[in-house]
């Protein structure tokens, strides 16, 4: 499709959106801009973007569609109400999801699309808000190689990698995969510079050091220093981790397979959560390893977990009264017989697991 005739959509201009719309836009592409915030979709519009009042505005003569909001009920609302973004676009239009989502939504989304003329699928990216400024995402494509050839210009105008896995639904079980192994990362940095802070190294040198062998890692070399910083602003905001997480759980569950790292992961992101820790960078995890001095500086609170803990006995850190049917914060229904979150091991009495902390989850001593 030419820059020069391809009309464009784009709906969802937050962190990474924003960025993601003004290459678009950069790119020569006629673009109209959607966002439940207006205020974060002006700064395109002071670039040429056109404004749209709603949705099914936007994408009215629009060829391309893309989509990035926050949740897969977002998603479903967006693409399958009676008045959504399949009902409302042309015949032949594109939809594009760049959400991280549900693979069995993605399908369904799909084989609505073909059935009403069009053709939809999901493409979640990777790469932070860094790599969509920099134009530089790794895109994770529910599609062939042939299924994309139509709107591969518009793709690589914001990504320098693309992958196609093959069918519907196949882009987001990869971004889940992905997810799941950057969970790993999260905790493995974290360990090692609580590690290294207890042992009395240098955490600067012990980073690098970390990142010039075989345990380097891209949140090492890209978040660590944030953190080391005490720079805690989201380039990936901690509730989006929880959902992705959560829906890599939720796959697992289905496929009946374990995923401990990731149920790790889950459980301290869902701590992070419930201390008022949502909506900061992912790296803020390390901040459940300091002193309580130190998370409250950045702004967090442990008594909103702590309270919650002894109201519910439940651990999540949420508001809600809970049945004997309520869920542990790995996402999974467990017997009697479910460890916590620490692996596993086999404590004595005296041991309390990650979530029981009461000044900080995993600082152990002075």
């Amino acid at each position: 499709m030419s820059n020069h005739n391809t009309k464009v959509a784009f709906i969802g201009t937050g962190i990474m959106g924003a960025p993601i719309a003004g290459h678009i836009l950069d790119a020569g592409y006629e673009l109209s801009v959607y966002n439940r915030t207006p205020g974060k979709a002006q700064p395109l519009v002071d670039r040429g973007a056109v404004w749209a009042e709603t949705p099914a505005l936007a994408v009215e003569d629009a060829d391309v569609i893309f989509t990035m909001v926050g949740y897969p009920q977002d998603v479903e609302e967006l693409y399958l109400a009676g008045d959504g973004l399949l009902a409302c676009a042309k015949p032949g239009a594109y939809l594009i999801d760049l959400t991280t989502s549900s693979p069995e939504l993605a399908r369904d989304i799909a084989e609505a699309a073909e059935v009403s003329g069009k053709h939809a699928f999901d493409c979640p990216v990777t790469g932070g808000e860094s790599g969509a400024i920099a134009g530089m995402l790794t895109a994770i494509i529910g599609a062939t190689e042939h299924d994309i050839e139509p709107v591969r210009p518009l793709l690589e105008t914001f990504a320098a990698n693309l992958f196609c896995f093959g069918g519907a639904g196949k882009g987001q079980a990869a971004k889940l995969a992905n997810q799941v192994a950057l969970g790993a990362s999260m905790v493995g940095m974290a360990d090692a510079l609580a590690l290294a802070q207890q042992c009395g190294l240098d955490l600067e040198q012990t980073r690098q050091m970390i990142c010039g062998g075989t345990g380097k890692s891209g949140v090492m070399e890209q978040l660590a220093p944030k953190a080391l910083d005490g720079d805690y602003k989201p380039g990936f905001m901690v509730e989006h981790f929880i959902k992705d997480l959560g829906l890599a759980l939720q796959v697992a569950e289905e496929k009946e397979i374990a995923l401990p790292g990731a149920d790790t992961a889950f459980t301290l992101y869902d701590m992070l959560d419930a201390i008022g820790g949502a909506r900061m960078g992912t790296q803020a995890i390390t901040l459940l390893y300091q002193e309580e001095a130190d998370a409250v500086a950045a702004g967090l609170d442990w008594s909103l977990y702590t309270n919650a803990h002894e109201e519910d006995g439940c651990g999540c850190g949420c508001d809600h009264d809970h049945g004997h049917e309520h869920e542990c914060a790995c996402g999974h229904d467990h017997d009697d017989d479910h460890e916590c979150c620490c692996g596993g091991h086999g404590h004595d009495d005296d041991h309390e697991c990650c979530g029981g902390h009461g000044d900080g989850c995993c600082h152990h001593g002075e």
